[in-house]
């Protein structure tokens, strides 16, 4: 069994990264729900098969967790340390200025940058 802070760990990850993503995801569903993404999901649904369905779908929700898990480094409730390949280490929650999330999912991102698979880039009109 792992060790006490590795479970606290494991329960900050679940509860604040995987289940806030879900329950997001779950928001987007309810019918009331009117932002850009469940918009999306709902027109998608109309038009579309299972696969259309999910390919719209599968790229919004690992968006949607890895978005909630940059915010638990950027709210502390994750204080982790990166090891860069040159052997030297960014405190996370410090170094990325509270900014992870951001980072993460604007329109010139990480995810733009960085990403070989398809994204819907909701900000593009930000620019």
């Amino acid at each position: 069994m792992p060790n006490t802070n590795i479970e606290e760990f494991a329960k900050i990850l679940v509860q604040k990264v995987r289940d806030i993503a879900i329950q997001n995801c779950d928001r987007r569903l309810r019918p009331d729900a009117t932002n850009i993404i469940a918009e999306r999901w709902k027109h998608t649904v109309r038009e579309g098969n299972v696969e259309s369905v999910a390919r719209v779908l599968i790229p919004d929700i690992v968006d949607a967790t890895l978005t909630q898990f940059c915010r638990a480094i950027d709210q502390e409730l994750l204080r982790l340390l990166y090891t860069a390949s040159n052997g030297e280490n960014a405190n996370l929650p410090v170094d990325g200025l509270g900014e992870l999330a951001g980072w993460y999912i604007g329109s010139d991102g990480w995810r733009a940058k960085y990403s070989k698979e398809r994204f819907v880039d909701d900000f593009s009109d930000l620019k």
